[in-house]
């Protein structure tokens, strides 16, 4: 038997035991965590306000060390130190082929760790974790790298990494405007990444005094909410999940400008102001990350200077993971000694 932590009820994460891991197949591999890092949808499950049905494991942020693999398995070898993403990929179908890896076509649609999704694939916050596809999933650890130090790139950071690096490709120097609020960490690593990524300007607005320290300190200029917006950005991500402040960053986007949605908005219905999004020509995307493929080069940022650790994490020991789940702080994570 090995522990895996789960969600109880809101208000409430423990450890509870299942039975431990098998290798499934030839290309599975047994993953041993090295750190936990709560991701901001974990915070929203925690609070109640987004559905987790009670006894579904969580977590999914996780860095861990290979301690099995199947005997097809070329990529990584025991011993060796890799970030586990947090969702379930084949690396053949045509959807992962195409990049898609949130959505790969040989798992049951969504499928990832501790995040109640169909598949039964229990979550990355356990004593042992079962990786189904070890070759396309592992992304090993760059070598010297601190796992705990580098734990915001194995989710969170590749979350953000869509929302400005794609952009910032194809519109070099563009004006970024970040909306930050309920997915906390996601937007402050957006807006950090998108100074270390070179845009010509980073504002950060939100209402939370600890999230605009952060993002200042990442290099943004932060601006305090409720207030209006007064300049046009080719870039917007709204962070914030209102539909008031979609709204807000709809009319913060510049014609011809591109805004993410990375967070999940709750209503059945959201409204939106199509008739000026339809004359000023803005491309609007939102859904989940496609958190494989963003690893890399979120990796590639992190050596030419961008770090994750520059949110100051409160760091628990591995036991005490239901604690760190259950911290007010912007930042948790749980470690081994």
């Amino acid at each position: 038997m090995i522990r895996q932590l789960t969600f109880a009820a809101p208000g409430t994460v423990e450890w509870r035991e299942t039975a431990a891991p098998a290798l499934s197949s030839d290309s599975a591999a047994i993953i041993r965590p090295i750190v936990l890092g709560r991701c901001d949808l974990d915070v929203a499950f925690v609070q109640g306000a987004f559905p987790l049905a009670p006894g579904e494991p969580i977590g999914h942020e996780m860095i861990g060390e290979v301690v099995d693999i199947g005997d097809s398995v070329t990529a990584v070898v025991p011993g060796q130190r890799v970030i586990v993403p947090s969702q379930i990929s084949c690396g053949a179908c045509r959807n992962c082929r195409r990049g898609f890896t949130g959505r790969c076509q040989s798992v049951p649609f969504g499928a990832g760790f501790g995040m109640g999704r169909p598949g039964d694939f229990g979550c990355a916050a356990a004593d042992l974790v079962l990786v189904p596809y070890a070759d396309a999933m592992l992304v090993p650890l760059p070598r010297g790298a601190d796992p705990v130090a580098m734990i915001g790139a194995a989710d969170m950071a590749a979350d953000s990494w869509r929302a400005v690096a794609p952009q910032l490709a194809e519109r070099p120097g563009a004006s970024v405007l970040v909306m930050g609020g309920s997915a906390s960490v996601i937007g402050v690593y957006a807006a950090g990444l998108a100074v270390a990524l070179g845009a010509g300007r980073v504002d950060y607005a939100d209402d939370d005094p600890a999230r605009l320290a952060a993002a200042k300190a990442y290099g943004a200029t932060t601006i305090r909410l409720p207030t209006e917006i007064a300049d046009q950005y080719e870039i917007v991500v709204d962070a914030r999940g209102t539909p008031e402040t979609l709204i807000q960053a709809i009319r913060a986007t510049e014609p011809e400008g591109i805004l993410t949605s990375v967070t999940i908005h709750l209503g059945a219905v959201t409204p939106l102001p199509m008739m000026e999004m339809y004359h000023k020509g803005i491309f609007l995307r939102t859904g989940r990350a496609n958190v494989r493929t963003s690893i890399p080069p979120v990796l590639d940022c992190c050596a030419r200077g961008f770090a994750p650790d520059r949110i100051t994490t409160t760091l628990y020991g591995f036991d005490d993971a239901p604690a760190a789940w259950m911290d007010d702080a912007l930042r948790t994570a749980a470690a081994r000694d």
